[in-house]
């Protein structure tokens, strides 16, 4: 932990002391990749923190379901995590997309680049844990949180996130989805995912996320503890306290869950059963409607995303 924290400020210049193995992980990574320009990656910012609202929106609703509905479930399973602590583990998830899409979030002492190289640790770890636990079938499942899993995923939370963003109306120039793609991918390679496994585009993410949905079997009990789990948090995480508000608000998530996922896997996670006729619709005239008066009014627009930026601040993991 002291290397680490060591190398996280220092790089590898402050680990004299440290194995040979700790310096050159250090070396390699501090290593920029020719194809990311920080000043390429501003537009992505911007117009994440524009609609950051729906992004964290369609993250909860939709991509970060659509994962827990996969093997990766089992680990969160075999490591005790499956039940509890689901508020802090949505609050977890949010911080990144904060760190990464602040500017300079991803410059070597940004908050993002050293929160993506300590999630690439941390999976390092529950790697090695799970490598020796009896309930991990290997046989079956592969190596588990392998580079693959975390191609996968990286391809859910960039090309999948703006997929999801789309259905609730939210809209990018070319330059900004681009961008958005470009802040994930270098996120991506920080976190461990092989250069041969990198999309390089929208498409290309959403593609790899369909080649790897397909590897995957149907949900398990797993998958549906902790899809179920995470709408239900989701109203704590927000700071409503009140049993009927909470309930008011998790029925509205699921609706918009449904919606955005699509009725089999709602139905396979045992989703409440509820029409969804016109609900992304009704979604996207709102936020259009939005826009048009934040043209009108841009000191309302200004007001409306600190108010969106606090919001984000409140649903991260900042304690």
């Amino acid at each position: 932990q002291r290397w680490i924290r060591q190398g996280m400020d220092g790089g590898a210049i402050a680990l004299t002391d440290a194995p040979e193995i700790v310096r050159a992980f250090f070396e390699e990574i501090e290593r920029t990749p020719p194809w990311f320009d920080a000043a390429q990656a501003l537009p992505g910012c911007r117009a994440f923190h524009r609609n950051s609202e729906m992004f964290v929106g369609a993250f909860v609703a939709a991509v970060l379901i659509e994962g827990f509905s996969t093997l990766i479930s089992q680990s969160f399973s075999i490591t005790g995590r499956l039940v509890d602590q689901g508020a802090r583990r949505l609050k977890q998830n949010n911080r990144q997309l904060v760190e990464i899409f602040m500017p300079g979030g991803l410059d070597r002492h940004g908050d993002g680049w050293k929160l993506s190289v300590r999630i690439r640790l941390v999976h390092a770890r529950v790697r090695q844990l799970l490598d020796r636990a009896e309930e991990w079938d290997a046989a079956a499942w592969g190596h588990p949180l392998s580079a693959a899993h975390m191609a996968f995923a990286t391809a859910a939370f960039s090309g999948l996130l703006l997929k999801r963003a789309a259905m609730l109306g939210v809209s990018l120039s070319e330059e900004e989805s681009r961008s958005f793609m470009l802040v994930w991918r270098y996120a991506g390679h920080l976190m461990g995912v092989p250069s041969d496994l990198l999309f390089e585009s929208e498409a290309e993410a959403v593609h790899l996320h369909r080649i790897g949905a397909l590897c995957e079997p149907p949900p398990t009990l797993e998958s549906i503890i902790l899809a179920n789990g995470l709408i239900n948090s989701a109203p704590i995480v927000a700071g409503i306290a009140e049993p009927g508000p909470r309930r008011q608000l998790s029925r509205k998530i699921y609706r918009i869950s449904r919606a955005m996922i699509g009725d089999d896997l709602a139905d396979k996670l045992q989703y409440p059963a509820m029409r969804t006729t016109g609900t992304l619709a009704a979604l996207r005239l709102t936020n259009g409607l939005e826009r048009v008066l934040y043209r009108i009014a841009p000191a309302l627009g200004a007001r409306r995303r600190a108010s969106q930026f606090q919001t984000m601040l409140n649903v991260s993991l900042y304690a």
